[in-house]
């Protein structure tokens, strides 16, 4: 650690890595459906489905890896804040499993395999059922998605409000 960070406990580099690489696979899916939106080109609808089943694969090494390793002691805050901490990131973990799963069996349910870049399909492994594809579409961009945003937006002006508030250094716990 340099001296400007001396007094902060940084996350193991494994878990910096997969917050960051996680930030910039939901960052590049939803880059993928505006651009699908905006130009209807099938190809990036078939990117962003790529790339949602990338964040879950790599949300569920993320959890992996956040029960295998050893978090650095929370910086000091009243108990209410820690508490928000654990349970907004506990949800945010929680809607980056979810979403994709929703945008899985939205896919599958709707008769249509899911291709992984040109590499593999994950086939239609259910019974087509245009009610449940319905249901997972709907739980997915009208649920899950708003929800995300409201999740994402709380935790980068939680770590703004530490950073330029608090003047705590909490973000260079994750760099």
């Amino acid at each position: 650690m340099n001296s400007t960070n001396s007094n902060v406990s940084k996350w193991p580099v494994s878990s910096r890595i997969f917050h960051w690489i996680s930030a910039v696979l939901l960052l590049v899916t939803w880059i993928m459906i505006l651009l699908y939106d905006n130009l209807d080109n099938n190809l990036y609808i078939g990117l962003h489905k790529a790339f949602g089943i990338s964040l879950l694969c790599w949300m569920i090494a993320r959890v992996l890896n956040r029960v295998l390793t050893k978090a650095p002691p929370p910086v000091p805050m009243p108990k209410w804040q820690l508490l928000a901490s654990k349970l907004s990131h506990f949800g945010l973990y929680a809607l980056l499993i979810a979403m994709p799963m929703a945008g899985l069996l939205m896919s599958v349910y709707g008769g249509r395999p899911v291709d992984i870049f040109g590499l593999f399909q994950i086939p239609v492994f259910v019974t087509p059922d245009r009610g449940l594809a319905r249901f997972y579409n709907d739980l997915h961009t009208d649920i899950i998605w708003p929800t995300i945003i409201i999740f994402t937006l709380i935790h980068i002006g939680a770590a703004l409000y530490h950073q330029f508030v608090k003047k705590d250094n909490l973000i260079a716990r994750i760099k």
